[in-house]
């Protein structure tokens, strides 16, 4: 089935589907309409009309009334609308208004962008899981540990918090301070170099205007390059291999930053994999711009600012308190850590989602 966004309702919405022209039924969190079903159920449409509108779990694991077999199942799954949330609890406040709960995602359990700074236990998390445990090297555990792409998938995308705002271990080793990264790092080594080129560029134009416009133009294809790598090489997740080395790839790469998202040292990127990655855009600026060596680095030029404002855009929307203009910004990209991670790939903007049709939009989850 391909990739679906589907609404999430409450439990009172549910149940005002409970007849014939309209018949819903829920498994745990998950929404079904099996209206069209009703007439081909080989015990009856009476039987599904009983439970319309409430929660089928049990019944269908009761095993005196009639155990299930995997294909009812599937049939559900083909009539999967929704998603249930947390309706209005009936309690009031101060001014006599029903309080309604917080919507808890299905999958990472998580409320909020403050959830993502709640401490992991790191026993009852492993025990609960069996995936990593957080006090241990998370390198070897991954490498031994013979995990499939889709379990995999499905606990890196769910978001843990290590104690006290430090880096978990990755390597354990000698290799441990290469992984992490402050944030005034980027400025100091970059800003220098991508100020040294744009001089550089700028010396080769007679007029100030036409430098300044294909500058502007490599800082406009940087957003653009941006929405690209996060969504097609950051978030690889249905084309990676199925084996440890795409799992690990794929894990130092992105899959960190989505398993530890309040991580202060692995927010950007070490210049290492910076340069193993721009050095391509280099090469590539300079085919397309080869009528004009100093258009071509103007143009890059522009496009490294346009990365430097990118990484530091996203340490602060973790991590500092943004001006009021900022902070739909920064809620917007939480919500993809604890949200959905396969919507709202922009961080430095959401113009690129809007056009694509990747925007992330609050209780609503994507399915497959």
């Amino acid at each position: 089935m391909p990739s679906r966004t589907l609404p999430t309702f409450t439990r009172a919405e549910v149940e005002a589907h409970s007849s014939e022209k309209s018949c819903y039924v829920t498994v745990g969190t998950k929404i079904y309409d099996v209206t069209d079903f009703l007439s081909d159920h080989p015990g009856g449409g009476q039987l599904i009309l009983d439970y319309a509108g409430k929660d089928i779990e049990d019944i269908l694991k009761d095993s005196v009334s009639h155990a299930h077999t995997d294909a009812a199942y599937e049939i559900l799954d083909d009539s999967l609308v929704g998603f249930v949330i947390s309706e209005k609890n009936g309690t009031a406040n101060g001014n006599g208004t029903a309080v309604e709960e917080p919507y808890v995602h299905p999958r990472t359990g998580m409320s909020s962008e403050e959830d993502l700074s709640k401490d992991t236990d790191y026993t009852q998390d492993y025990k609960k899981h069996n995936f990593l445990d957080l006090s241990k090297p998370l390198f070897p555990q991954l490498w031994y540990g013979n995990f499939t792409k889709r379990f995999y998938l499905d606990q890196v995308h769910r978001p843990r918090h290590y104690r006290g705002g430090q880096s978990a271990p990755l390597f354990g080793n000698f290799l441990e301070p290469l992984s992490k990264t402050p944030w005034w790092v980027i400025p100091i080594i970059w800003l220098p170099c991508d100020s040294y080129g744009s001089y550089l560029a700028y010396q080769g134009f007679d007029y100030p205007v036409l430098f300044a416009a294909y500058w502007v133009l490599g800082f406009f294809i940087w957003s653009l390059v941006e929405y690209g790598l996060h969504r097609f090489l950051f978030h690889l997740d249905d084309y990676l291999p199925d084996n440890r080395y795409g799992i690990i790839a794929h894990f130092l790469l992105h899959g960190i930053h989505h398993y530890l998202p309040m991580d202060k040292y692995r927010l950007v990127m070490p210049p290492v994999m910076f340069l193993l990655l721009a050095t391509p855009f280099w090469f590539l600026a300079h085919s397309i711009f080869a009528y004009n060596w100093y258009a071509a680095t103007a143009v890059y030029s522009g496009g490294i600012f346009g990365y430097i404002c990118y990484d530091l855009t996203h340490y602060f929307l973790h991590h500092e308190n943004l001006p009021l203009w900022y902070k739909e910004l920064k809620k917007y990209h939480l919500e993809h850590h604890f949200l959905e991670y396969e919507l709202g790939f922009g961080v430095t903007t959401r113009f690129w989602d809007n056009v694509f049709g990747t925007e992330l939009k609050p209780n609503l989850v994507k399915t497959k």
